[in-house]
């Protein structure tokens, strides 16, 4: 696991969101990727030191509906597990990024054993 870099501890709404999920943890990865996971899986992932683009897993069935608008691309090497990279936040709402970062979690979270996600504090 990477060290957490001070930039990755600024108080941005989206950080914060993520961080305040059942059970998520957040690790440094590949140099600059401030990653969220939840029982060791990744459910979103940031660039650092802008916050952006954001990269997070969507519903399979969801993901051809969501590509290509409000600025969202398929995210690189991981579109084929339905991950999307939000590439400027400002083009979509605060409120949709959480929605979407919150479904993201449970997805992930969902995938976990059913031991793990008591442990985790998740339903």
């Amino acid at each position: 696991m990477g060290k957490i870099a001070p930039a990755a501890k600024k108080k941005d709404p989206l950080l914060e969101f993520c961080r305040a999920l059942p059970g998520a943890t957040e690790d440094i990865k590949w140099g600059a990727d401030l990653i969220f996971s939840v029982g060791g899986k990744m459910f979103a992932g940031f660039q650092m030191p802008q916050a952006e683009p954001i990269g997070f897993k969507v519903e399979p069935l969801a993901f051809d509906g969501i590509v290509g608008r409000d600025g969202i691309i398929p995210a690189p090497y991981m579109a084929q597990h339905s991950w999307v990279s939000v590439t400027e936040r400002k083009r979509v709402s605060e409120a949709r990024l959480k929605q979407m970062l919150r479904e993201s979690h449970r997805l992930v979270a969902s995938k976990l054993s059913k031991k793990m996600r008591a442990t985790l504090g998740i339903e």
